[in-house]
């Protein structure tokens, strides 16, 4: 490749040309293109100023110029389009800017892409390309929205009618891949805000049903929720989450309260001894395969019930 000059300054006029193309992506027109051509002329521009103008001064002008052009995007699109949006809106439109916003990065990285072939290794203080996309999202929108797309999330997955899954797993998988990049794992600070939310619901359900219901309906209803609970979060969660959840709710509905239940269990039968005890024990280790659409909770007890003899 013969070496040709390029004044900054109409280099800087040609890089703001695939700029203001490429924030059209971020502005809801995600079908934008570069064609072949455009793209070796903007990497072409980059390459030779970098190549020309040998100093650092005017190559890290370049590297600020592709971070500004992320951050104006940001703060002239993404921002404004998520700031008065709640619950649903908010989470779809968020995947939406979110996967816009990645497709713009993307093209703008391969323009500017000597800088990380080139200059960037030659500093080490200095982020990636990749890097500067994501952490300016990170910084600029993710951080702001965090606690109302934690709301939002468990919002829509415990109220909703007719839950997206999804558009629940969709979010999800965003805290996952923001997390993977040198930061807070936010998918896990999720996770605890939504097992601490569990403990407390199941928590004050097994004090209610213990003073309404009769222990079997007790036992219906732990094998209910254990088996709901399961197949909800199978449907967005990690797999390790779906195991932390279940073994929340067995310790609720449970482990806390086994003394009470049989306490209530004797009381029911009047001093016949039973073997209720091991019921417990059985419902507490359940794998949950009993839990599929062919079976129903009365037939799951009556088959774990007469596992008994002492029954009634």
């Amino acid at each position: 490749m013969i070496l040709k000059y390029i004044p900054l300054d109409e280099g800087m006029m040609i890089m703001d040309e695939a700029i203001v193309k490429a924030k059209k992506i971020v502005e809801g027109y995600p079908e934008t293109k570069f064609s072949g051509e455009e793209y070796q002329r903007f990497y072409e521009c980059v390459y030779f100023m970098c190549t020309y103008h040998s100093s650092n001064e005017k190559t890290m002008q370049l590297y600020e110029k592709f971070r500004n052009s992320l951050e104006e995007s940001i703060f002239s699109t993404v921002q404004p389009t998520l700031m008065n949006k709640q619950g649903a809106n908010l989470l779809r439109e968020f995947g939406i800017m979110w996967s816009n916003y990645k497709l713009m990065a993307r093209w703008l990285c391969r323009f500017f892409e000597y800088l990380d072939r080139f200059f960037i290794p030659q500093h080490i203080e200095l982020e990636s390309l990749n890097g500067i996309s994501f952490s300016c999202f990170r910084d600029l929108v993710f951080k702001k929205l965090y606690c109302r797309l934690v709301e939002a999330t468990l919002t829509l997955e415990r109220d909703g009618l007719q839950i997206d899954w999804f558009l629940l797993k969709n979010v999800l998988d965003i805290f996952v891949e923001i997390s993977d990049y040198r930061g807070v794992n936010y998918y896990e600070d999720f996770e605890k805000i939504i097992l601490t939310e569990i403990s407390g619901y199941y928590s004050r359900l097994a004090s209610e049903w213990l003073l309404y219901d009769s222990s079997a309906e007790y036992v219906q209803k732990v094998f209910w929720c254990l088996n709901r609970e399961k197949q909800r979060a199978s449907q967005y969660l990690h797999p390790d989450t779906e195991v932390k959840i279940v073994q929340v709710v067995r310790y609720q509905l449970l482990d806390q309260i086994a003394n009470k239940l049989m306490e209530k269990k004797q009381a029911e039968n009047s001093g016949v001894v039973t073997d209720y005890q091991e019921i417990l024990s059985k419902c507490a280790g359940m794998t949950l395969q009993e839990g599929s659409s062919s079976t129903s909770p009365e037939e799951w007890l009556s088959k774990l019930m007469a596992s008994s003899a002492h029954i009634c």
